[in-house]
């Protein structure tokens, strides 16, 4: 499944910033594009865009690596978070999941794309609702919407999530129940790695 909404990667380019996530496993950048932008050709990675503002905020889009030139024809400015992956670094593969959030919780974990490279996944959390504990391999967040979340980690630490929509983070494998603290169903996206 591959889907191209408003804009390629390369358009999304021209505005790129410094990455705000920058690891062996990934290259995390927010970009912003005015309406009616068209940029110069751009290559990049294998890519996950998560569409935050605009008519397409929620959408997800998979970018094959190569060179990639567009514009955006829509009348309103565009923000997406842009996902690169980079090949998996050498040494001792991720630990497997087994406590899985799509067959533990399959209501409020949902799958929109999977290929050979990631799992994404669009999780909604209800107000005060508590997930069962599960596992992610390496991942990253993009977040849709306001929240307030506490994570119970595998070991028992329990960690305060306060998050605002366009917000990202990474994380590496977890083991963790989330309990939505707030009046509102909160939207995140998780890019999960294979």
């Amino acid at each position: 499944m591959r889907a191209v909404f408003f804009l390629t990667l390369a358009a999304l380019a021209s505005a790129q910033t410094t990455p705000e996530i920058d690891n062996a496993w990934v290259r995390v950048s927010r970009l912003k594009l005015a309406p009616h932008a068209k940029t110069p050709p751009s290559k990049r990675l294998d890519s996950v865009i998560v569409y935050v503002t605009g008519a397409s905020a929620g959408k997800i889009a998979w970018l094959d690596a190569g060179q990639h030139t567009e514009e955006n024809s829509s009348d309103q400015p565009l923000e997406a978070v842009v996902t690169e992956l980079k090949p998996a670094p050498a040494g001792p593969a991720q630990p497997r999941v087994s406590l899985d959030p799509v067959k533990l919780d399959p209501e409020h974990h949902l799958v929109p794309f999977e290929n050979a490279r990631v799992r994404v996944l669009r999780t909604i959390l209800e107000p005060h609702l508590k997930s069962p504990m599960h596992e992610h391999p390496h991942y990253v967040v993009v977040y849709l919407t306001e929240l307030h979340t506490t994570m119970v980690l595998g070991d028992g630490r329990a960690v305060d999530n306060p998050r605002r929509p366009g917000e990202i983070a990474w994380r590496d494998f977890m083991k963790h129940e989330t309990e939505n603290l707030g009046d509102r169903t909160a939207v995140e996206i998780q890019i999960e790695l294979k």
